[in-house]
């Protein structure tokens, strides 16, 4: 009797770890914040903002302002979606035009 209730017992377990482990992943998929292109701001302007707010180099900062400007949008933080939101909001305070979405739907 006793090792049908250990089965039991390890069934339940069992669902347990494969239900919190889908509510993990779930949460664990990153977000991110995409700046969009404005006719208002100029490059050079853009390519500061990702520097001193993200601290990114010249070159990549430069890279994802190009990016912005020839393709419109660009992933420029990823993180939690607080993280994301803080980012965005900042962003805003610049004057750039920025938006945050879990990854997965990028």
């Amino acid at each position: 009797m006793l090792p049908s209730c250990t089965t039991v017992l390890d069934a339940d377990i069992e669902t347990s770890r494969r239900t919190e482990s889908s509510e993990l992943t779930a949460k664990d998929v990153p977000w991110v914040v995409i700046v969009w292109n404005d006719p208002v701001n100029l490059m050079s302007y853009v390519s500061y903002v990702f520097q001193s707010y993200f601290g990114y180099s010249e070159g990549k900062a430069h890279k994802l302002m190009l990016e912005v400007h020839q393709l419109g949008k660009s992933v420029v933080a990823t993180g939690s979606r607080e993280q994301a939101e803080r980012d965005t909001v900042a962003m805003h305070s610049f004057g750039l035009w920025a938006t945050y979405q879990k990854a997965d739907q990028a």
